[in-house]
């Protein structure tokens, strides 16, 4: 007579499938009809498992442990945008005919954006006759004025706007002394004139005539408003 094989119970954890499923020889029995601790096996293996599921969550906590946290550092407090908005200024810088035609308007335009300064307005353009009688009105009375005039005539200029925390008061420091042979080396005019009536720039001198500038050279649709995301890395 053919011997019969008994086939082999089915057992109900072996047979559970999950992304941490272990095989577990060691255990003596599952049956229930054999070994009446089945369901307390059956809790330890799913207690090993939601363990192990745990382990490697994104984030999680064991008891009498700390939670496991992302390495990134949590961000820094950044000034609220009214303090930032305070201590915001605007400045006109304009290169004058001979910064234009020895080609140093790149140089200039890089330091003020290596400086962290950000730039709302920028053109070229020929100043006229009446325009530079405002802008220099307390020098019009002057003996030398119209030969300066002459000189603001003689070719293009670079209108700027620059807008930064201190941008007047940093923005002369960094154009230099008005008589280059007076202005310290890494100053834009002691880097790169020595004459008075050839000193590359000009630079507001106060936060009221930065704004009274920029009315006269630029529309207010030429000063635009937009959105600089650097200034994260620049301001705390």
């Amino acid at each position: 007579q053919a011997s019969r094989t008994t086939p082999a119970p089915t057992d109900p954890i072996r047979e559970r499938t999950s992304p941490f499923f272990l095989p577990y020889p060691f255990l003596p029995s599952c049956q229930p009809e054999r070994n009446g601790t089945m369901k307390t096996v059956a809790f330890l293996y799913a207690a090993l498992l939601a363990g192990a599921a745990d382990a490697f969550a994104p984030t999680s906590t064991f008891v009498g442990r700390p939670a496991f946290t992302s390495a990134v550092a949590a961000p820094v407090a950044k000034s609220s945008a009214t303090e930032l908005s305070m201590a915001m200024e605007r400045t006109y810088i304009m290169i004058k005919p001979d910064g234009v035609q020895r080609g140093i308007v790149g140089n200039i335009l890089s330091r003020f954006e290596s400086k962290g300064y950000h730039l709302v307005a920028l053109k070229t353009k020929m100043a006229t006759a009446e325009l530079l009688d405002q802008h220099y009105k307390d020098l019009v009375d002057k003996p030398f004025f119209p030969k300066l005039r002459d000189y603001m005539l003689s070719g293009p200029v670079v209108c700027m706007v620059w807008e930064g925390k201190e941008a007047v008061t940093t923005g002369r420091k960094m154009l230099g002394a008005t008589n280059p042979l007076e202005s310290a080396p890494g100053t834009i005019r002691g880097d790169f004139c020595v004459e008075v009536g050839r000193n590359i720039c000009h630079g507001s001198d106060s936060v009221e005539n930065a704004e009274r500038e920029i009315g006269l050279w630029f529309e207010e649709s030429e000063v635009l408003e937009w959105e600089d995301h650097s200034k994260d890395w620049i301001y705390e």
